[in-house]
């Protein structure tokens, strides 16, 4: 007895481009099914901010001829993206999740939106954000809170939170998102989905938002497997003329392939398991679950070390706040009308960034820069860190963070604490879920929170992690497992 095949929202972009190739679907009958996805679930999930319904069919038209005639422009035509709200469009409004630009209409677009038409994919809307994406939740005074499909009284995450959302909900096989501190990796771990913030530059940006985060914040893959991920970066990837730090991404992706076609790496990777950073909680069921995830990769032949890591990351997270702080009150200074339009929450923040000394920012660069250049030699002794996306499971949609993490009272970052160094590093992290947490109302397989696990590597390294996870995907398959939704 044949398997029935399932519904076109559930397939992934690689499904889409064998099945147009086969001519056994349409981008026209896909786009049609993932907007009746989003009719279905965006009043309970509150992925999307806009949509482009009429303007995408018409793309899935054109998309369609061109697979009829055999000249896809890239493995992407004709598949379903949505883009974060925080990244212009020139034919939507970028919001990012402030009053102040409830009907902002930029007059160009980010690069990596430019690509993703330039490569035929369908642009079906934008996705939500809380408010200039300076939180590890979403929720803002325009759209109201994104909820986590695998439970809806929860959060998916910041500010990817939308982006997330909407992929773990079906709507889309693909999510661009952004990553200033770990906002596409944490929705990813709390969604079910992997989740790529690759290295500064790789995916070059350019004509976006003035930047918060110094040169933290990079473009973000959110895709439900790995293949898919791989296939939106060799889209994305590559240098831009208006991007010189993306020309050094390149240099090194270059020679790293070099390296790999001269002396191919070794199938047994070293990895360094870092359960636990210093004092900062962690969620019992986190904790499980990673640990066994390095069974996997253990089973994989992987030498698998379990430490601390080897970094001082003192300075770096006592001086993290001072950064947005001070690039949003140097936002408002550019845009004084952002300023008066904005939550008092970050006018207030934007006042502390005023009030810091001139030689504070100097001090956060310098920290990064000896950052940087520690890592190089902590990826002399290993291939790849290991340690959870998250330090917590999900908690309530409107709530800023949690409060309590394992039973310990934490501030703002509390659940964080895994990811930001890796932006100031300027690194690779991939987030790719474990096995769902085991205990509580959420018990059982199919219904259980998500956990992500997080893998980190020397910049430049982004196929490496990739193929590093779908390994670790063969022996752990989660795209099946779906929310109840």
């Amino acid at each position: 007895m044949t398997r029935p095949l399932p519904p076109l929202w559930q397939y992934s972009a690689q499904e889409l481009q064998v099945a147009y190739r086969a001519q056994e679907c349409s981008p026209v009958d896909v786009l049609q099914a993932c907007l009746a996805r989003i009719n279905q679930v965006q009043p309970r999930i509150g992925a999307f901010t806009a949509l482009r319904a009429g303007a995408a069919m018409a793309e899935a038209h054109a998309s369609a001829k061109r697979w009829r005639g055999g000249t896809p422009l890239s493995a992407l035509d004709g598949v379903p993206v949505s883009i974060k709200d925080n990244l212009l469009t020139r034919d939507m409004p970028t919001t990012w999740g402030c009053p102040a630009l409830a009907t902002y209409q930029p007059p160009g677009e980010e690069l990596a939106v430019t690509r993703l038409r330039q490569a035929g994919a369908l642009i079906v809307g934008k996705t939500n954000v809380p408010e200039f994406t300076l939180e590890g939740y979403t929720d803002n005074p325009l759209f109201g809170p994104s909820r986590n499909p695998w439970d809806l009284a929860l959060t998916p995450g910041g500010s990817s939170g939308g982006a997330a959302a909407s992929v773990a909900a079906g709507c889309t096989p693909l999510a661009i998102g952004t990553d200033g501190g770990g906002s596409t990796r944490r929705p990813a771990a709390h969604c079910g989905l992997v989740g790529l913030k690759p290295s500064i530059g790789t995916v070059a940006r350019s004509a976006g938002l003035p930047s918060l985060l110094l040169d933290f914040e990079v473009i973000g893959l959110l895709a439900r497997d790995v293949a898919d991920v791989q296939l939106a970066l060799h889209v994305l990837g590559g240098p831009d003329p208006a991007d010189r730090e993306s020309w050094a991404a390149q240099a090194v992706r270059q020679a790293q392939a070099g390296m790999q076609a001269a002396t191919p790496a070794p199938e047994s990777l070293r990895i360094l398991y870092v359960p636990a950073l210093d004092d900062c909680p962690v969620d019992p069921q986190v904790a499980r679950q990673c640990a066994a995830a390095m069974s996997v990769l253990e089973q994989l032949g992987h030498r698998v070390t379990r430490g601390e890591l080897p970094l001082d990351l003192t300075a770096i997270n006592a001086n993290w706040p001072y950064v947005s702080q001070i690039g949003l009150d140097h936002l408002f200074t550019q845009h004084p009308a952002w300023r008066e339009g904005a939550s008092a929450k970050y006018q207030a923040m934007a006042a502390e960034g005023a009030a810091q000394p001139g030689r504070r920012l100097w001090e956060i660069w310098t920290q990064v820069r000896q950052l940087r250049q520690d890592c190089a030699g902590l990826f002399a002794q290993w291939d790849c860190i290991a340690m959870p996306s998250a330090a917590a499971l999900p908690w309530p949609a409107a709530q800023a963070w949690p409060a309590e993490i394992a039973g310990q009272a934490v501030g703002p970052r509390g659940h964080a604490a895994f990811t930001g160094w890796v932006n100031a590093a300027g690194l690779p992290g991939l987030s790719v879920p474990t096995a769902p947490a085991d205990g509580g109302p959420h018990a059982g397989l199919s219904t259980g929170l998500p956990i992500g696990l997080q893998l980190i590597g020397p910049f430049g390294t982004e196929d490496r992690l990739l193929t590093l996870a779908a390994g670790y995907e063969s022996l752990l398959p989660w795209r099946a497992r779906r929310p109840p939704l």
